[in-house]
């Protein structure tokens, strides 16, 4: 751990313990990181998935016996002055951040037959507005001479269609060409930007059904657990991936739409 130098990472949305959110937090807590994550457990609570609103404070008891510094706040993303809020919290409790992990996002099943302006704002205010601001407020605040991660989460938009998430597909999409931009911006700071695309991952929402019909598009035979996806991006915010930015990697265990 101490090879690490007591290096930082922001981890947003982790509300379940179920979550990729969570397995990301686990992993980077075993590796030695200090964790600062935050969730909103009004949207959650609003989702057929099941959810106790004390799990984010579970995952953080479970974190600090890891042996490394965790500090957690309920923030609602949508809100103008969030990404400033979080960074200049994260500053105060644990310190100035190395890493960030943008897993936070809004998503509901819709298509153009029924898609209104109101579900497509909120679609937007998370997953591009404040993904784009917050990677902004952490670089404007990155005080080190290299070793800055920030790593987006994607959904394979350009994989492939996915009909009835119109809005969802619409604004993740866009996390792919800021992932590019910015990772050109943010190299004389010395922060890699990359992006992440999990493919269909258990994380508590998939009934037997979708289990079922997903299961033979997977070469391996299994379904994508968060573990898996978590595992890539401990990679990519280590000093071994140091010259890898700009990419969207898909850490998809071969999945074939």
């Amino acid at each position: 751990m101490n090879l690490l130098k007591n290096k930082i990472a922001i981890v947003t949305g982790v509300s379940r313990l179920k979550g990729i959110g969570a397995a990301i937090c686990k992993e980077l807590a075993e590796a030695g990181y200090h964790i600062f994550l935050t969730y909103w457990t009004e949207y959650d609570k609003e989702m057929p998935w099941s959810l106790s609103v004390d799990e984010p404070l579970k995952l953080k008891e479970e974190l600090l016996k890891k042996g490394v510094k965790v500090s957690c706040m309920e923030l609602d993303l949508t809100l103008h002055d969030a990404p400033e809020e979080l960074i200049n919290t994260v500053i105060e409790h644990l310190g100035f951040p190395d890493i960030l992990v943008n897993n936070a996002a809004y998503s509901t099943n819709n298509d153009f037959s029924n898609l209104t302006a109101e579900v497509l704002d909120k679609h937007y205010l998370v997953n591009v507005r404040a993904t784009v601001l917050l990677s902004s407020k952490f670089a404007q605040k990155f005080n080190k001479i290299s070793g800055g991660r920030i790593v987006n989460i994607t959904s394979g938009q350009f994989q492939g269609p996915m009909p009835g998430e119109l809005a969802y597909a619409t604004t993740k999409g866009a996390i792919d060409a800021l992932t590019i931009t910015l990772s050109a911006e943010l190299a004389p700071l010395g922060i890699t930007v990359n992006a992440i695309n999990p493919g269909p991952t258990d994380t508590g929402w998939m009934t037997e059904e979708i289990k079922t019909h997903l299961k033979p598009m997977f070469p391996f035979g299994r379904i994508g657990v968060p573990k898996d996806v978590a595992k890539t991006i401990k990679f990519l915010v280590s000093d071994e991936a140091d010259w890898i930015t700009g990419q969207i990697i898909h850490s998809e265990g071969g999945f074939k739409r």
